[in-house]
């Protein structure tokens, strides 16, 4: 990414965060509308056996969390892909494309959970369009977003504890269904692809799977802020993703165990179906309170995190500048916090949750190719080779990191043409937005060698300040 001037000056960020509170980051980051919504869509694909996309899932995620951790140890400062293909390619608008299908994967998984929002999980407390609760909860996230938030850890600790309870509340039920018989363990063994192999199913599911998922690439935008990045990446980003796998893999299990597999398909909040199959003295609004908190945070992480990666691109020249505009008194980024609104209130209306959290996947997916290409390349760089902390993915991770994303986000997924056209038209926008900022005498330089790359808005620090 670009480097000004101001930007080589400003005070290194705080390294405050400690090994336990990035496990905590971690898990939080990953948990979330994810394993709420999207149990149900998974289980259209593979039938009862929903856990085994999960589980092939987070096999592969694992292969790329390797690269990123290989990386963050080599480079461990703010910026994530951006910043790996920058010194990999060195090539400008390959780093700003990066970037921005990083920024655009954001608003699309907060269309994704702003449509689970709107179903099952809400019409427990009230009965509206799908649309109309996810353009108000947009719009109130929105409102959050320009009034000025600060992700303190405390936040999201006390929003990982929320999320993890209604997980395990259905653990525990899957733990009783299984010791009074209740259960249908058979049924959750059964793989029943809609058509097509069986292989085809599971790799179709898998893609979706994926979505829940996602989040572990976030947590190396903090590198720069943790008292010990090259130490306590590899064991906070290895265990929280064991630590999630493992929820995921028994509230897939039980949720196929519990309740018959066309209910699942059908519903919308698919994790509520099992509350209420399983005759526990739980209550349902409370389980689809605790659901909404959940899909919320995700929605509200997302586009805090794609309004400062516009507002940084803006400020450092590699779009048009007026996306930078910061609100006087609200010291917030208004003119790119309304830019990525009017992408996500498009996306939610013509987008359903599967499509929305699919092109999700598709895009990240295609920064985790590059991702995976770029730590070989980087290997060159052997400056950080001999330290004795430093993690380094067996060759083979990366290889087959890189065949996995391809694959996954290849058309063998039965992924439907909309999601290509819809990621299509994203990254069409972004190059749009280079072309015209070129023509208005925009800069986007390369960074130099050595040069703390810009905080493009990836970091976890606050952005809302004018650019000086």
């Amino acid at each position: 990414m670009v480097v000004s001037a101001a930007t080589q000056e400003e005070a290194p960020l705080a390294r405050t965060i400690g090994r336990k509170v990035l496990l905590l980051f971690v898990v939080g980051d990953i948990l979330g509308a994810g394993i709420y919504a999207l149990t149900g869509t998974v289980a259209g694909q593979v039938g009862g056996a929903v856990w085994v996309p999960f589980l092939v899932a987070f096999s592969l995620a694992t292969l790329t969390a390797a690269s990123y951790v290989e990386l963050v140890g080599k480079y461990p400062q703010a910026a994530g892909a951006a910043l790996y293909a920058h010194r990999a390619f060195r090539r400008p608008f390959v780093t700003f494309l990066v970037g921005f299908a990083v920024m655009m994967s954001g608003i699309t998984s907060a269309s994704a959970a702003a449509r689970a929002f709107g179903g099952d999980y809400l019409a427990e407390f009230v009965s509206i369009p799908t649309v109309v609760a996810a353009w108000a909860f947009l719009l109130l996230v929105t409102a959050i977003n320009l009034v000025g938030i600060s992700e303190s850890v405390r936040v999201n600790v006390t929003l990982t504890l929320i999320e993890v309870t209604g997980l395990l509340v259905i653990v525990a039920i899957g733990i009783w269904s299984l010791a009074t018989g209740e259960g249908d363990p058979a049924r959750a063994m059964q793989l029943e692809p809609q058509s097509g192999s069986a292989l085809l199913a599971v790799l179709g599911g898998t893609a979706l799977a994926f979505y829940a998922l996602l989040g572990f690439e976030d947590s190396v935008n903090l590198a720069e802020e943790c008292q010990d990045p090259r130490r306590d990446f590899p064991r906070a980003l290895f265990t929280g993703l064991a630590i999630t796998g493992v929820i995921y893999l028994a509230v897939a299990f039980t949720s196929s165990m519990v309740v018959e597999t066309e209910t699942l398909v059908e519903s919308t909040g698919p994790l509520l179906e099992v509350v209420k199959a399983a005759g526990l003295a739980f209550p349902p609004w409370l389980f689809a309170l605790i659901a909404l908190l959940a899909v919320a945070n995700t929605a509200l992480i997302n586009m805090i995190m794609a309004s400062r990666l516009v507002y940084g691109m803006a400020r450092e020249g590699i779009v048009p500048r007026v996306l930078g505009r910061v609100h006087r008194s609200r010291q917030t980024p208004w003119v790119a916090i309304a830019f990525t609104l009017a992408v996500a209130l498009t996306l939610v209306s013509t987008g359903d949750l599967a499509g929305l959290a699919d092109t999700t996947v598709l895009l990240l997916l295609l920064v985790f190719a590059v991702v995976n290409v770029s730590v070989l390349v980087l290997r060159r760089d052997r400056s950080d080779d001999q330290r004795p902390d430093h993690f380094r993915a067996p060759t083979w991770a990366p290889v087959l990191g890189l065949v996995v994303s391809l694959v996954l986000a290849s058309p063998l997924t039965g992924r439907e043409a909309d999601v290509y056209v819809r990621a299509g038209v994203l990254l069409a926008i972004g190059v749009v937005l280079h072309l015209v900022n070129r023509a208005l005498g925009g800069t986007h330089e390369p960074a130099e060698d050595g040069a703390r790359p810009a905080d493009d808005g990836a970091s976890r620090g606050p952005a809302d300040t004018p650019a000086p």
